[in-house]
């Protein structure tokens, strides 16, 4: 919901509910009035009624000016004097009229009577229902007319924000044009803009140090690594090794391998996080992988492995080539890789999501953490799950590493996290499921 959409729900509620006490105010105050008035006339009528009984000694019925009074014999003079509303039939057009009525007691000629003085209310109704419909017609035209300036101010006073809003979803780390965010009346949109722009500042700063961070050290870490794998195939293949020297090479050899490929790993999610390839295009997965597959021909039939394909409907995501052909390289391999002799690899695809399944044991780890970096489980060869996670355990004496550097899966998943696929694993009855939607 929007910040004037809130705003305006907020407004209106507590406006209605002030005019709804307003109203109902007002109505009670001109009604305690019109009944003041009422009842200081129908006192005046009893000290009129009073003199005239005090002249006469009498009283002959009828109406006494312009209200009509009811004299009627009781035994016993009661000393009180009472306000009611009562409804009485008016001769003329047989309706029942309201009128506002005071009854009291008092002795005529020495017997006690009650006399009750009434006066006609439909006047004084049909001005409180005139003066209550012109309130409630001025008050919601007042209401109608503030909701409508609030709304219209409120979208003014707030422009500079939206603008601002604007700005910064169009703003691009990747691009060499600055966040520019123009100075504005209220001091507070002006101080946000401030800020956002020195933020964005820094972001881009920093975002360049990372940039040269990763590209110097993609090259400048890789060309020892490989020296060092080079001058150790050299001292390999010498005759003159004894055999512990060429274990012990041999474990160096492993090692330099395995520094390389995780400097590869962790630069290229650096780059993926950080948005570096900018080739995207339209990628038909299905196809891709379908490729990869064909191309695995050979360690396919070695390893006993047969593919089945369910759906012939196209994946097609805007993706770098790049990042497509090492998101289904890494798939494809840990299928391979991670499954069992004569074991099967199911490839499903709809317009909505592709799947690869694979044959195995159940995974090590939980589900939720296969997709974290590093993450490796009890057996290097335990399943797809724990895709390019193999194990370190051992000493440096039995150390026998795999190809795996447990960052495949995290790899898998922030390609998906940046260019909006969705990826999930599940295992059920001996396969392992991971699909991307």
């Amino acid at each position: 919901m929007k910040l004037l959409t809130k705003t305006n729900r907020v407004y209106l509620s507590f406006s209605v509910g002030i005019y709804l006490l307003t109203a109902l105010a007002f109505y009670a105050i001109i009604k305690l009035v019109i009944y003041d008035e009422v009842e200081s006339r129908l006192l005046v009528e009893k000290r009129d009624f009073e003199a005239y009984i005090q002249a006469h000694n009498s009283w002959q019925g009828g109406y006494f000016v312009e209200n009509k009074i009811s004299v009627i014999p009781v035994t016993n003079a009661l000393p009180t004097e009472d306000f009611k509303d009562t409804l009485i039939l008016n001769r003329y057009d047989h309706e029942l009229v309201p009128f506002r009525e005071l009854t009291y007691y008092t002795r005529i000629n020495g017997q006690a009577h009650r006399v009750s003085i009434r006066k006609s209310l439909i006047q004084s109704y049909r001005l409180i229902e005139v003066i209550t419909v012109s309130m409630v017609a001025f008050l919601s035209l007042l209401f109608l007319c503030s909701f409508w300036f609030q709304s219209r101010l409120s979208g003014q006073l707030w422009q500079p924000f939206y603008n601002t809003l604007a700005k910064v979803r169009k703003f691009d780390l990747s691009s060499s044009t600055p966040l520019l965010l123009p100075a504005e009346e209220i001091t507070e949109f002006n101080e946000l803009n401030d800020v956002l722009q020195k933020m964005s500042e820094k972001l881009h700063q920093d975002y360049q140090s990372l940039k040269e961070f990763t590209e110097n050290a993609s090259h400048e870490i890789q060309t020892p690594l490989a020296l060092i794998n080079a001058r150790v195939e050299q001292l390999i293949q010498s005759e003159t090794l004894t055999e512990s020297q060429s274990y012990w090479l041999d474990e160096i050899y492993r090692a330099s391998r395995r520094m390389s490929k995780l400097n590869q790993g962790l630069l290229l999610l650096a780059k993926i996080e950080n948005r570096q390839f900018a080739d995207v295009d339209l990628v038909d997965l299905y196809v891709l992988i379908t490729e990869k597959l064909y191309d695995m021909e050979e360690i396919l039939q070695h390893k006993q492995l047969r593919v089945f394909t369910k759906g012939t409907a196209t994946f097609p995501r805007m993706l770098p080539v790049t990042l497509a052909d090492v998101l289904l390289s890494n798939l494809v391999s840990n299928a391979i890789k991670h499954n069992v002799t004569g074991g099967l690899i199911r490839i499903e695809s709809t317009t909505d999501q592709l799947c690869i399944s694979n044959t195995g044991p159940a995974p090590t780890i939980t589900p939720d953490r296969l997709f974290e970096r590093f993450k490796k489980g009890r057996d290097a060869t335990a399943s797809i799950s724990a895709a390019m996670n193999d194990t370190e355990e051992g000493t440096a004496r039995h150390y026998a590493p795999t190809n795996s550097i447990g960052l495949g899966l995290a790899i898998v998943k922030q390609i998906g996290d940046s260019y909006g696929l969705t990826i999930s694993y599940t295992y059920a009855e001996g396969e392992h499921r991971i699909c991307l939607r």
